[in-house]
């Protein structure tokens, strides 16, 4: 058996929504919007499964897929990309998979921001990395110079930069993003950049990919997600783009991971991303209600909650809120004696991990957001 796996803990993800389910709580803990999806890309799936291809998809995807995927950053971010410079994964974890397996040799350390992802370290140690973490400090969850310079050593050979932010909800400025590409070029490293939740911006905010960055553009892995820009987490349909030369080894990593996606869902997705501006000011609004909502009542309970820019997740500050139990035993006294399930922030880091904040997820309809607060407010009464 590989040790890594033997004594790897279930996700905190799948923990949380286990424990909701069977104590019948509402779920505020795992990241997936019970609203806001465009029908009519779910038709097109539907009208794609009955009359398409339903045989082994291209490994590097659907062509009509890779030109709407090239065509839509061409549009929103202006990056001139080619068909061979994108690759379509299942999911944009599996695209971090091969992200990080076409990168990474044995002995190579990689730099992580934490808080971060549950999936990065476990990926990379499979792969024969080391993790370096970058600790980020609440309540600002800053890149700073000093902290990122102390991490580097002469054996790193990438970065992880996961920009917006999970967790946290940050969305990195221009000054941090120079820091991480600074040093990228100045050291030869690569970039493995998760902007998944690059369409999910909320109060007007605009994003720049890191690729955009002078001399960023050929070490840049940037992977991206269907299912965080149209609220369809299930179809786990995601992409690389790279240059032309690593795209190529990132998508020999992919073809023995999941070879290929489903046809159906790949065919809606290219019809969104030609067809979909139109959901994305509704979606961003949507959500930035919803955090209000949340927030809101949050604070009406008497719980600091930390600022939220992007993703559809904030962090409530539990020690200043007034309850002084770390956030690991408020998640499992709350899911069964509130009935709300919600994540401690202290798995998303090794090594002095925050351990007094947890992560909500407002991508809710406003009866489940009402719901939770309500159990919130029960948990703080119990603990405060």
């Amino acid at each position: 058996m590989h040790p890594l796996y033997q004594h790897m803990a279930t996700s905190v993800f799948e923990r949380m929504s286990l424990a909701a389910a069977q104590h019948g709580a509402v779920n505020l803990g795992q990241g997936f919007p019970d609203f806001g999806w465009p029908v009519e890309i779910l038709d097109a799936a539907a009208r794609a499964l009955k009359d398409g291809s339903n045989q082994y998809a291209p490994s590097r995807g659907l062509p009509a897929l890779r030109e709407a995927i090239a065509g839509h950053y061409a549009q929103h971010q202006g990056l001139k990309l080619g068909v061979d410079q994108v690759c379509v994964t299942s999911g944009a974890t599996e695209a971090l998979a091969a992200a990080i397996l076409a990168t990474v040799e044995p002995g190579d350390e990689v730099i992580l921001f934490t808080p971060a992802y549950d999936a990065y370290a476990p990926l990379i140690r499979r792969a024969g990395g080391i993790v370096r973490e970058v600790p980020l400090q609440p309540p600002g969850w800053r890149i700073e110079r000093a902290a990122l310079q102390a991490a580097l050593s002469p054996r790193t050979k990438a970065i992880v930069l996961n920009n917006p932010h999970n967790p946290t909800g940050r969305l990195f400025d221009r000054e941090e993003l120079s820091l991480v590409a600074e040093a990228a070029v100045s050291r030869g490293l690569t970039v493995i950049s998760d902007e998944v939740w690059e369409h999910v911006l909320l109060d007007g905010q605009d994003f720049t990919p890191i690729s955009a960055f002078a001399g960023m553009a050929e070490r840049t892995l940037k992977c991206g997600s269907a299912g965080k820009i149209f609220s369809l987490t299930g179809w786990k349909i995601g992409w690389l783009i790279s240059s032309p030369e690593l795209a190529t080894l990132a998508a020999r990593a992919h073809q023995f991971l999941t070879f290929a996606s489903a046809p159906n869902l790949q065919a809606a997705v290219a019809y969104g991303l030609a067809e979909g501006d139109g959901w994305l000011r509704p979606m961003r609004e949507s959500f930035s209600r919803a955090r209000d909502r949340m927030t809101a009542g949050l604070e009406a309970s008497g719980y600091a909650v930390l600022p939220s820019a992007s993703t559809y997740f904030l962090c409530v500050d539990l020690a200043a809120s007034g309850i002084a139990i770390d956030a690991e035993a408020f998640a499992d006294q709350a899911v069964e004696r509130a009935g709300v399930a919600v994540v401690p922030l202290s798995p998303f880091a090794e090594h002095d991990p925050p351990r007094h904040m947890i992560r909500l997820c407002f991508a809710k309809r406003d009866e489940t957001i009402d719901v939770g607060v309500e159990a919130m407010a029960k948990a703080r009464t119990l603990f405060a």
